[in-house]
């Protein structure tokens, strides 16, 4: 409806004032109607006359070709045009779905990115659900949606870790690893990294043995040694946190994953574009590759150490590349964290100077640092994390103090409403007792408010009650409440054009609340207008629950 009304009133402008305008409509306030345009304060600029008189001649003209849509055109303020619909006209926007915006296009979205050998943190926990939602709204524009993942199975961090690992065990003693009960294996991992960092911050032979650590582990992939105990050490470990990564999705809930890159399959390739365009683009400095980032504003990045080894930026490189041949996408979507957000933006920008494509259809988002709140700063390094299994156990400890048992729905469902209704970007204060409350702006909330909805239509046989035509003439309640439903296309595609799933949490919050002033004061069942208004609580459901399947959270008929 919205697009519709925009393309008539540019024609209206057209035919009257002879130019091309950006004719676009907005929401205001419902007492002023269903939408609004400053159309003529853009025209009196080009048009050197007084914008009232430009918005008066537009309403005549529209109230003239837009009668069988819209009851009523006002002119407001110094020439704002307000515009409310028809009766039937809101009626048939119950209906509209959102546009296929993306249809036909092949997008790679990498999200979550855990390093094995390190504790998951809460920043991969905000990272993971709030790139699942994204990709689900891709799909939702019917784009293919190509889910990856990335860590860092090699590098310095890994040497720490095993170096650690192989001082707690009195050597180089796989056999020993048994005696680690299932359960504290994850928790076991980061602790030796803890140690093994530092240990190389503040003790040289310590620091040099984790470098020499370091450079076996890529000789160890190179020779795709399996064998060897320093080979049977890192290959068990790493697969402990591949199987933490795995339980943490599956409790989640989260679509599947349809790669993931290690950092080891991915730094040969890292490795050899870079050398090639050593000269041209990146400079050899003191034994090492670096880029010069300073002429761009930037700041100077190594690519290849001293020991020929790829660092972070080379194996980005790497994955760039490798992503781009297994998908060829249209798109490609990173979330990272924020503190990221530098780093990858020498990254991208070397790759510009010789392959300008990829980093063209590249878009990165960051976020903020994720705090419980009154809890502490997480740090990796110094072991005073906050993990991704602290947020959810506060989650789970919480609901079970208010509902008297333990929900995995619910828990999901006020964890990840929690992380998606803030915009991508910002800090995160996570408050669990918020989260999980059944009053306010919480994803909890808005199942029961499907569950409500859903025990109204529960109560009615439709066999015994045949819908009735609809009446044009609507009652100021269950016209709030088809005007706000009807928004719904207009925010899902506001919400795909800038891939930000907050949208559709504050507008389904505002629907929920709406629904709720319309059923204080609207009776349904036993009104005469009852089989319309069964129809339009059945609208209304509908779609609070496909809002809420594009967030990833369930949306249960009981409670």
């Amino acid at each position: 409806m919205k697009q519709t009304l925009e393309v008539q009133l540019g024609a209206v402008v057209r035919q009257l004032f002879g130019v091309e305008v950006d004719a676009q409509l907005t929401r205001p306030e419902e007492q002023f109607g269903d939408y609004a345009t400053n159309v003529a304060l853009q025209l009196s600029k080009k048009l050197g006359k007084n914008p009232r008189e430009i918005s008066e001649a537009l309403a005549v003209k529209l109230r003239e070709i837009l009668a069988d849509q819209v009851s009523e055109v006002s002119v407001a303020g110094p020439g704002f045009i307000n515009l409310k619909l028809s009766g039937k006209a809101l009626i048939n926007t119950l209906t509209v779905k959102p546009a296929k915006s993306l249809q036909g296009q092949s997008i790679v979205a990498e999200y979550s990115d855990p390093n094995p050998f390190k504790v998951l943190h809460a920043g991969h926990l905000y990272t993971s659900l709030v790139g699942d939602a994204v990709a689900n709204l891709m799909e939702y524009a019917g784009a293919k949606v190509h889910r990856v993942n990335f860590g860092g199975d090699v590098g310095l961090h890994v040497g720490k870790t095993v170096w650690a690992v192989i001082n707690e065990l009195g050597g180089e003693h796989p056999e020993k690893l048994a005696n680690i009960p299932d359960e504290a294996k994850l928790d076991w991992i980061s602790q030796r990294y803890v140690t093994g960092n530092t240990a190389y911050d503040e003790n040289e032979s310590a620091k040099q043995a984790i470098i020499a650590a370091n450079k076996r582990v890529y000789e160890l992939h190179d020779s795709n040694d399996h064998n060897s105990p320093f080979a049977k050490i890192y290959w068990i470990c790493r697969q402990w946190s591949y199987d933490g990564f795995d339980a943490l999705y599956e409790r989640l809930k989260m679509a599947p994953f349809e790669k993931y890159y290690p950092e080891s399959a991915v730094a040969d390739l890292g490795l050899a574009t870079v050398k090639k365009h050593i000269g041209s683009v990146y400079k050899e400095s003191d034994g090492a590759v670096i880029f010069r980032g300073e002429e761009y504003g930037l700041f100077t990045q190594v690519f290849i150490n001293s020991e020929g080894l790829p660092t972070y930026a080379g194996k980005d490189v790497g994955l760039i590349y490798q992503k781009y041949q297994d998908f060829a996408p249209d798109r490609s979507f990173i979330i990272t964290d924020a503190a990221q957000k530098d780093h990858l933006a020498v990254v991208m920008k070397s790759i510009s100077l010789y392959a300008p494509k990829l980093v063209a259809t590249t878009t990165h988002y960051t976020h903020g640092q994720i705090k419980m709140a009154g809890g502490i700063k997480m740090s990796s390094r110094k072991g005073n994390i906050l993990r991704a299994s602290d947020i959810l156990e506060a989650a789970a400890e919480t609901a079970k103090e208010l509902f008297e048992k333990e929900n995995l729905d619910t828990v999901l469902a006020a964890v990840r409403y929690a992380f998606l209704k803030n915009r991508i970007g910002g800090n995160i204060i996570y408050d669990p007792a918020e989260s999980v409350s059944l009053e306010g702006n919480s994803g909890p909330y808005l199942q029961y408010a499907h569950a409500r909805a859903r025990s109204i239509l529960r109560k009615v046989d439709d066999s015994k009650n045949p819908k009735s035509g609809i009446s044009d003439e609507l009652e100021a309640g269950e016209r709030s409440l088809a005007r706000k439903i009807g928004e719904y296309p207009e925010v899902v595609n506001q919400a795909v054009a800038e891939l930000m799933p907050h949208y559709v949490c504050t507008y389904l919050y505002e629907l929920a609340q709406v629904f709720n002033r319309f059923y204080e004061d609207n009776r349904v069942i036993g009104d005469p207008r009852e089989a319309w208004r069964l129809e339009l609580v059945s609208h209304y459901a509908n779609t609070l629950k496909e809002g809420l399947k594009i967030l990833g959270i369930a949306a249960p008929d009981r409670m």
